[in-house]
């Protein structure tokens, strides 16, 4: 497993965002400490990797109502050992939105996040109170992806997913990252 090209991605991109240097700390502080980092296993902590999925006309966003969470979210989910986290972040937009084909969309010239976010995950227990998952925290690497079809499938994970329009999204959810992340596609797409 290797550790570097992250930490590599994260430099470049602390360099486009200089303002969210004390996030990408926490991620380069994780993933320079633990090995593990990138297995769901790994406490405090671990790496996953989500995709902010724009329409072929780049007009919508898809976003998942999560199972888990109950609230509308961008897909992604655990790197599950997978080094290479932007191949991470396209096995979840497959997965959760049955689409197949995706284009990376360039920051900087270059495959990289276009956002990362640290956030804490619940304990979560079952209906007779038996302990599921202990609370840990997700440091979620990011990265814009353009659809090549429309027609999208619900996964196991989600209650729904669906196409959005800004406007919607904004009306849909006060989700500081999830509208974080709407502004910065809307930026790259100006």
């Amino acid at each position: 497993m290797n550790r570097w090209p992250l930490v590599e991605m994260l430099s470049r991109y602390r360099d486009r965002f200089p303002e969210e240097a004390s996030v990408v700390d926490r991620i380069v502080a994780l993933v320079e400490s633990r090995a593990d980092c990138f297995d769901r296993t790994c406490r405090p902590g671990h790496v996953t990797a989500s995709a902010w999925i724009l329409s072929s006309d780049r007009q919508r966003v898809l976003l998942t109502h999560h199972a888990k969470l109950n609230r509308w979210l961008q897909l992604g989910g655990h790197a599950d050992g997978q080094w290479q986290i932007e191949e991470a972040a396209l096995r979840e937009a497959r997965e959760e939105s049955g689409l197949v084909e995706f284009t990376f969309a360039p920051f900087l010239g270059s495959i990289m996040p276009f956002d990362i976010d640290v956030h804490e995950i619940p304990t979560r227990h079952d209906a007779a109170g038996n302990l599921i998952e202990d609370a840990h925290e997700h440091h979620d690497i990011r990265f814009l992806l353009i659809a090549r079809g429309d027609e999208i499938c619900v996964s196991d994970e989600s209650h729904d997913v669906r196409w959005f329009t800004p406007e919607e999204v904004r009306t849909l959810t006060n989700e500081t990252s999830v509208l974080r992340m709407l502004e910065k596609a809307l930026t790259w797409l100006a």
